[in-house]
């Protein structure tokens, strides 16, 4: 009996946490208890997450009805996005590891006060890069090796998608304050908002489902730009409002230049981090076009299908650089090593487990996406791979967050400098074009610098001088 209710007290705590992580307990993660405190910001990260993994595959799903050609336009204005997603990481990296270390301090109006330098620099940031892709993007589509048939497809979704990039730095940007503050379900329901709105308009707006307009292509990326537009200005308005741990009033609202300056630096090599780490896909979907858009079609489903299995890997690891900053400002280093070890066992784990599961119905999953038989090929082996190198990815993850949330984005650029762009992306190239692995070697490539990446940031986290960076 005493078992059984042992057993019952229990399941009814695990169920208590996970109401509290959903509806955003206002908790002090600095001295928390670390197992829950991890489980309390990284369960609604997950779920924020899955969504946004969700409504990725269902864009990709619809549109695959429509060709390969279509896929293949899809996937190359991906490519390209992922320099924005690049920097909107960047700008965000440092928005949660400055809000993180005044909550750590427990200094609420400079977290405020830093918030909205950070704001600031993103609606900056989102005209400088929005107003050129919008005018450039047939150009870069045709750079990124378009045909002629997937341009005429695919050119005003690049329009759409690329010109309006600022909702994504803007809905990234404001999210990160609130994990920074340690309010991660606000954060989960806003992108749960936004997706949802894009999971219903797909359709209708791809096949013109009664008063809505057939836009083909472009249906996804109009309703992305609805659903996520929704979700910016609700952030505003909750950050305006305010929660317990953030919130902007009317003293806070002034750009004070040497703040936006020290946010820019730490801002500024995040950035470059993410360009370096993103772009390098957008290298390889170029390598990857030599071979034709089938290559293309099914590089672009592996693609997304391997974002579905990082989702426990983006939840741990913006856990463990919330964590992170919230107890170096509570001056409390050992606390902050303690939580990348564990999130790390817990990241290896979850990911390891879907890796093996994706690596075992890779040609059923590729098959969901495509009725072209001579893509499903490419896509399995991708995808395949992708996977092995998730068992390396799995520690990375978390140790490069770990120097973001200690506020050191330096070593983390380095590190993806010489990892993807030193070695990944040349030899990639080689692989592909000069020896009999042909587009085989581009994914070759992907496992050597994943195998790279743990070794390298596992080694400059043992030395520990990501404790002593300065905010």
């Amino acid at each position: 009996m005493e078992e059984i209710a042992a057993d019952r007290e229990q399941r009814f705590a695990l169920w208590e946490l996970l109401k509290k992580s959903l509806a955003g307990a206002k908790i002090d993660y600095a001295v928390f208890s670390l197992n829950q405190a991890i489980a309390l910001l990284a369960i609604p990260m997950m779920l924020e997450m899955a969504l946004e993994s969700v409504f990725g595959i269902a864009d990709l799903f619809w549109v695959s009805k429509l060709g390969p050609d279509a896929i293949a336009s899809v996937g190359l204005t991906e490519s390209l996005l992922t320099v924005v997603f690049a920097i909107s990481s960047g700008l965000s990296t440092a928005a949660t590891a400055m809000v993180a270390r005044r909550i750590g301090e427990d200094d609420e109006d400079k977290a405020a006060i830093d918030a909205v330098q950070a704001l600031g620099a993103g609606l900056l940031v989102s005209v400088a890069l929005g107003v050129p892709l919008f005018f450039l993007a047939p150009k870069l589509l045709s750079l990124m090796g378009a045909t002629s048939s997937v341009l005429a497809i695919g050119t005003n979704y690049a329009h759409v998608a690329l010109g309006t990039c600022g909702v994504i730095i803007m809905i990234s940007l404001s999210n990160a304050l609130f994990r920074g503050a340690g309010d991660a379900a606000i954060a989960m329901r806003l992108l749960w908002v936004a997706n949802i709105i894009n999971l219903v308009l797909d359709p209708l707006l791809v096949f013109g489902v009664g008063p809505f307009p057939k836009l083909g292509v472009t249906g996804p990326a109009v309703a992305t730009l609805i659903g996520r537009g929704c979700a910016v200005l609700y952030q505003f308005y909750k950050l305006a409002r305010g929660n317990e741990r953030l919130r902007i009033q009317a003293k806070h609202l002034r750009l004070n230049v040497q703040e936006m300056l020290s946010y820019l630096k730490i801002s500024g090599a995040g950035a470059l981090q993410f360009v370096l780490e993103q772009g390098r896909w957008l290298a390889l979907v170029r390598i990857v076009s030599l071979f034709g858009p089938i290559a293309i079609a099914g590089y672009t489903i592996a693609f997304r299908l391997s974002g579905f299995i990082l989702l426990p890997t983006f939840g741990l690891s913006n856990a463990a650089a919330t964590l992170v900053g919230q107890s170096l400002g509570a001056k409390a280093p050992d606390r902050a090593k303690s939580s990348i070890w564990r999130t790390g066992v817990l990241n290896f784990g979850f990911l390891g487990g879907l890796s093996l599961l994706f690596i075992l119905l890779a040609p059923k999953l590729v098959g969901l996406f495509t009725h072209d038989p001579s893509a499903i090929p490419t896509g399995v082996m991708a995808l395949r791979i992708f996977c092995y190198g998730n068992f390396f990815f799995a520690f990375a993850a978390i140790f490069l967050q770990a120097f973001n949330g200690a506020g050191d984005t330096v070593t983390p650029t380095y590190l993806n400098l010489v990892g993807f762009w030193v070695i990944e992306i040349p030899l990639a190239w080689f692989l592909s074009t000069r020896t009999t692995l042909k587009l085989n070697g581009v994914f070759v490539s992907i496992l050597v610098a994943q195998a790279l990446a743990l070794v390298l940031s596992g080694t400059f986290f043992l030395r520990g001088k990501w404790q002593e960076a300065r905010i």
